[in-house]
């Protein structure tokens, strides 16, 4: 057997005929050989067994293949961007992919199937689509500086996707077909889903790289509406690890941080409502709790629960239940390694008061100092990291990536004084030119974790962009929002069911829409639609009522309080029927168990 290499091939000649598909690493004398009839992969010497005639062109690296209606596709990373280096190793960011089936044509399929397929197809695109997906040729991208360098030897020499950390690798189920023959190493490129940004920066004209890289993960991954809470093995979620890493001469630094949703069964689907009530199961909470801090614990070290949700209220129910938990919790786990901190975000910065944010940050300060960061000088540790903030607000997206943002600065502050690129007095806000680029940055952070999410920007980023909070933040909040709204209740249901795709949580098998019915296929009929589309006549007769008159008389009046009841009546009788109305999954649906066990 061939000797696994700890890279992955950089750079690939994509070979295409009739009956098979050629990977050529540049510079190797092996080939990967993939036949499009039998769709058996094998390693080969490259002896010229390549046609001439072949289709060729460069690609980046191997996403995986995907089985569909179809039949097996793969999926090719055709372009590429340089994000930066990290750790002196080079990180890239997907700027374009390429799916190719196996088969040659679609002939064999009936019409229905072929509609499903495109179907398909078009959500992988999707996920392809949302930003961003970052890879490394050479480093392990999933892993923080601390977790690397606490690990073996034997554990570096192994392939760049078997020390992979699976809660980050988004192609895992893609690349399954690969992995099981362990020459093929070279060809299997862990692809993690998140944001990432790397920067020279210069301060009092020392010059150090500056990254900011979050990792999503694919554990309960999905959409805003439709993924809430936790499940039966303690993942919640939308949870993100965001790793804050500083580089200057021989120094290394790490902070990190969490967030992820409340763990609790609760859930919030869309039934029309700008913010339906979170529900929350009976039981059954306690178990789920302590394995998910279980792993928290294990993974990161201590833990602080900064919970940022509104005291009262909906959200005020879930901030008991979680409280309730974790201080009556009979583990002596959770009493050792769990603090609970809340914060009423909303309550205690209203009118926009922003700058009562220094109340939460003067209750977590001692945490912080007590728990520390990872640093490193001529590979010897001056500081280790012995836990985490865990922060959530409801969506785990605009409120919590305000506190990141500036419990990272506080961590900025220290090691950047204490590597000597600032002097004991100085601050980071003296020097407007970093300011201007950690508060960008950590905002960019926050719109692409929450279009991954939510579907929209963030909300809350003037206040990480400028310092303050303005008007034109609240406008584009509210304008971010109604797009919330519009998206959860009409295609977030799309989204769920690509992303379930794209991680394997359901796979399609052959014969679907044939042997086997296809999720896909619509279950309930356009009745429903009569509703909302009584509700857009009735306002259309309101106008018409009041615009189209020369004179208005009793008859008129007697007409715009009818349709104005009409519209009234319709508008209620939708929202009685939004759960049949919104884009609900359709795929992966024990996915929802748990919620609608909680409705």
């Amino acid at each position: 057997m061939a000797k696994v290499s700890p890279d992955v091939a950089e750079e690939l000649v994509f070979h295409q005929t009739d009956d098979r598909f050629f990977l050529e690493p540049v510079n190797s004398r092996q080939v990967l050989v993939i036949d499009r009839l039998s769709h058996d992969i094998t390693l080969e010497e490259n002896v010229g067994q390549v046609p001439f005639v072949a289709t060729r062109r460069t690609v980046y690296g191997l996403v995986g293949i995907i089985h569909l209606v179809a039949g097996p596709y793969l999926v090719l990373v055709t372009r590429r961007a340089k994000v930066g280096m990290l750790n002196k190793q080079t990180i890239w960011r997907v700027e374009g992919t390429d799916i190719v089936p196996y088969a040659r044509s679609t002939t064999f399929l009936t019409p229905e199937q072929r509609q499903y397929n495109d179907k398909y197809i078009a959500m992988v695109q999707q996920v392809l689509a949302t930003p961003y997906l970052y890879f490394s040729y050479t480093y392990d991208l999933t892993h923080t500086l601390q977790r690397l360098y606490y690990t073996a030897e034997d554990f570096l020499q192994m392939a760049l996707h078997e020390r992979a950390d699976p809660r980050f690798v988004w192609n895992q189920h893609l690349l399954r077909d690969l992995c099981v023959q362990p020459e093929m190493s070279a060809f299997c490129l862990p692809i993690m889903h998140g944001f990432v940004s790397i920067k020279q920066c210069s301060i009092n004209g020392e010059w150090f790289t500056w990254s900011l890289i979050s990792r999503r993960s694919v554990y309960r991954a999905g959409t805003r509406m439709w993924m809430r809470g936790i499940d039966q093995d303690g993942a919640v979620a939308n949870f993100v690890e965001t790793e804050q890493v500083v580089e200057f001469r021989d120094f290394r630094s790490s902070f990190v941080q969490t967030r992820g949703s409340i763990p609790l069964y609760w859930s919030q689907e869309p039934n029309l409502r700008y913010k339906p009530d979170p529900r929350i199961r009976n039981a059954g909470h306690e178990e789920s709790l302590m394995r998910h801090f279980e792993a928290q614990v294990l993974c990161y070290g201590r833990q602080v629960a900064v919970n940022l949700i509104n005291q009262k209220g909906p959200e005020g129910k879930l901030h008991n239940a979680f409280q309730h938990l974790i201080e009556t919790n009979g583990s002596q786990m959770i009493h050792d390694n769990v603090r609970y901190e809340h914060f009423d975000f909303h309550h205690e910065c209203r009118k926009m008061r922003w700058d009562r944010l220094s109340i939460l940050l003067d209750r977590l300060e001692p945490d912080r100092e007590s728990m520390g960061y990872f640093l490193l000088r001529e590979g010897v540790v001056l500081l280790e990291q012995e836990g985490v903030f865990r922060t959530n607000c409801i969506d785990c997206l605009d409120r919590t990536n305000v506190v990141q943002s500036m419990l990272a600065r506080k961590h900025l502050q220290a090691v950047l004084t204490r590597m000597g690129i600032l002097s004991e007095r100085q601050r980071i806000e003296d020097h407007l030119s970093f300011e201007n680029a950690f508060r960008n940055i950590w905002a960019d952070n926050a719109d692409v974790i929450s279009t991954e999410y939510s579907g929209t920007g963030a909300l809350k980023t003037d206040f990480t962009r400028t310092g303050k909070r303005t008007r034109l933040g609240l406008l584009k909040d509210g304008w971010n929002s109604a797009v919330r709204y519009l998206k959860n209740n009409f295609a977030d249901g799309d989204r769920q069911d690509s992303i379930d795709l794209f991680l394997g949580k359901y796979q399609v098998e052959s014969g679907e829409g044939v042997n086997r019915p296809c999720p896909l296929k619509t279950q309930n009929g356009n009745r429903l639609l009569l509703l909302p589309g009584a509700v857009f006549f009735s306002l259309l007769m309101i106008f018409a009522c009041v615009l189209l008159p020369s004179e208005y008389t009793s008859f008129t009046l007697l007409s715009l309080l009818f349709w104005a009841a009409m519209m009234v009546a319709a508008a209620f009788a939708t929202l009685m029927q939004g759960r049949q109305l919104v884009n609900a999954p359709r795929l992966a649906t024990q996915n929802l168990t748990l919620s609608s066990a909680s409705a």
